[in-house]
């Protein structure tokens, strides 16, 4: 093949796709990749298999920025019934493994509730886009039952951390689809009132003789670690204590790649998913966490550069929705490694090792970059 056309069958393979966000992307999936190296080390994981995660992440990613979005919103009401379905399926007769019943055997295991952090953003863009111009206030709350069941069904297999995103991907589209502040701002004045009382009540709270109504035993020793880890430092307080020293010891320049003693003597728990970021900390210090805070916060400013400049209600909504999922999950999970909030299994995006996360953001990715590619097919 000619250097010329080999260049324009390049340029129409890749024609309409955003560089800035790509090149987002590779940076954060090369960090991933590096870090992996070092915190993968005598982990039953291979190295075979988070390359086979990164490509086939980044051939779905390619793939769903084909599509156009007119096509995801015809589709939007079908995925959404099929992961409901798949989660009454799984609380049903799902497959349990340690204590959560949260998969289902359907000849490859799945774990349904991945579905539904794409899935809630989609359906409820689309019910908006439907109600566009004739919003009336019992629209919200039936959004929020659009909500509020496939939340209660994963809460109780039991998985908060999917739970809390696949809530907050709702509430997202929600609150961005004109839900009033007069409603939300009671909320967080509540909220906040309820942290503080927490945190300075936090010894009373937390003596064996208190019970908390409608909070399980785990749920309540992760509160609790979070307010005083060196309560149990040998046991709910482990993970924590020793992310923190992982990240305290990486200094301004960090240790160096593969020369973290908190993760090479085995001290960090799942140090190449959940806790992956005290392992990248404690190699890379103060310097990288810059550079990896510094792509996320470019990855967000350029998600929502790319919502607001969309050509319907759908995918605003569902753009923007989809890049607040993104912040969500480095929020959460960077606030939880650093001590800052409770342990939940939310992982660091194409950072931390997993497949299906990993292809869960890679639709994300995808979706983001089918908008801004048929936009400008829109306008040409």
């Amino acid at each position: 093949m000619e250097k010329g056309a080999l260049k324009k069958w390049f340029g129409q393979l890749f024609f309409g796709f955003d560089r800035q966000l790509g090149l987002i992307f590779l940076g954060l999936a090369a960090i991933g990749f590096i870090t992996f190296l070092s915190a993968g080390e005598n982990t039953a994981v291979r190295i075979e298999d988070e390359i086979r995660n990164f490509v086939l992440a980044f051939i779905l990613m390619w793939l769903v920025s084909w599509i156009p979005p007119k096509w995801l919103e015809v589709a939007a009401v079908w995925v959404y019934s099929v992961g409901l379905a798949l989660l009454l399926a799984v609380a049903a007769f799902g497959l349990i493994k340690k204590g959560a019943r949260r998969w289902l055997n359907l000849g490859v295991v799945i774990q349904p509730s991945e579905i539904m952090k794409i899935a809630m953003p989609l359906m409820l863009a689309w019910y908006f886009q439907k109600r566009e111009g004739v919003l009336k206030t019992w629209d919200y709350a039936i959004a929020g039952c659009l909500l509020a069941l496939p939340v209660f069904l994963i809460a109780r297999q039991p998985d908060l951390g999917t739970a809390l995103l696949v809530l907050a991907a709702g509430l997202y589209v929600i609150i961005l689809a004109g839900f009033p502040w007069r409603w939300i701002i009671p909320v967080v004045v509540v909220a906040v009132i309820g942290i503080i009382l927490i945190i300075s009540f936090g010894n009373t709270i937390c003596t064996p003789e208190m019970i908390w109504p409608l909070v399980k035993e785990y749920q309540k020793h992760r509160i609790c670690t979070l307010l005083d880890p060196s309560s149990d430092p040998l046991g709910k307080g482990f993970h924590t204590i020793q992310a923190i020293i992982a990240i305290g010891s990486g200094g301004l320049f960090g240790k160096g790649w593969q020369l973290g003693t908190q993760a090479h003597l085995e001290f960090i728990p799942e140090k190449h998913t959940d806790f992956v970021f005290a392992v990248y900390s404690e190699e890379f210090g103060l310097i990288g966490n810059i550079v990896l805070l510094g792509l996320f916060f470019a990855l967000i400013k350029r998600g929502l550069a790319i919502s607001a400049s969309a050509p319907t209600l759908f995918t605003r909504l569902l753009g923007a929705s989809i890049t607040l999922i993104f912040f969500t999950y480095a929020f959460v999970n960077i606030g939880m490694v650093s001590g800052l909030l409770p342990v939940v299994g939310v992982p660091l995006p194409f950072i931390s090792y997993g497949g299906t996360a990993l292809v869960t953001l890679g639709f994300g990715a995808g979706i983001l970059l089918s908008i801004h590619r048929h936009r400008r097919l829109v306008q040409t």
